[in-house]
């Protein structure tokens, strides 16, 4: 395990010895199981490497050591502070769409200008837990209504891919062959798009009856969170593009 991690970030064995402060024989007999590490040592190593928290607490298990970071639900009482906090981002985002989700993008919460997201979506789709890259791309859901589909598809399947890498996380792999192999009759997926000069960010392009609203998101995470949980979820907030979008959601498109 350690092998990979470290191979997954391009580091070599003296790099993190370096880091570390031992010796790369030392690394070397820690990955051949001819050394057997102190849970400071399985810590260090996970730091350096930036291993998310739920695989270091394996790491920590294939050592022989309990895990050390907790793994609560969102609803847990010990929870409130982290749920008050969600609400208040939600709220205060509004009108415009925002969503919580945990590490393989399944809703957690969301406003209520983000059933605009969910509008007209096939019942099937639905059914928890209800996965946002899922509904993004799905021919069915917002999939058939980005008039952009070829480069905002392109951006999120990289964007997925570079995070199953880097996590090691089997779910985002699996979800990346999923929506990877969606067709689109009638889309050529193949073309590029261009940067112009006036260009900042890919914005989604979305038809909403005859309007045609456009947004850019943002991610958020919490900062030092050492609750397994807590360190997976990512606060997407959508922001209009232009003034037209903006002028729908406060007439109320979201709510």
């Amino acid at each position: 395990m350690l092998r990979s991690w470290r191979q997954r970030r391009r580091v070599s064995q003296l790099d993190l010895a370096i880091e570390a402060d031992v010796s790369a024989r030392h690394i070397s007999f820690l990955e051949t199981g001819r050394a057997r590490p102190s849970r400071e040592m399985v810590m260090k190593l996970a730091e350096e490497l930036d291993v998310p928290l739920r695989q270091r607490n394996r790491l920590l298990m294939s050592a022989g050591f309990a895990p050390v970071y907790p793994e609560r639900e969102v609803r847990a009482p010990e929870m409130e502070v982290v749920r008050q906090a969600l609400d208040k981002i939600l709220a205060g985002h509004e009108p415009y769409p925002a969503v919580v989700v945990d590490a393989a993008w399944n809703l957690v919460a969301a406003n209520s200008a983000a059933a605009m997201f969910m509008d007209g979506v096939p019942a099937e789709l639905l059914k928890e837990p209800i996965n946002v890259m899922r509904l993004s791309l799905h021919p069915d859901a917002m999939g058939g209504r980005l008039l952009n589909l070829a480069e905002v598809r392109a951006h999120l399947l990289y964007q997925l891919r570079r995070q199953a890498e880097g996590s090691g996380d089997g779910r985002l792999a699996a979800l990346y062959d999923e929506l990877a192999a969606y067709e689109y009759p009638g889309v050529d997926l193949n073309v590029a798009h261009v940067p112009g000069p006036a260009d900042i960010l890919v914005p989604l392009r979305i038809a909403a009856g005859d309007r045609v609203l456009s947004m850019f998101t943002t991610i958020a995470t919490f900062g030092t969170p050492v609750d397994v949980t807590v360190s997976e979820l990512a606060i997407e907030t959508f922001w209009p593009n232009d003034e037209e979008t903006a002028a729908a959601f406060h007439q109320g498109l979201g709510s």
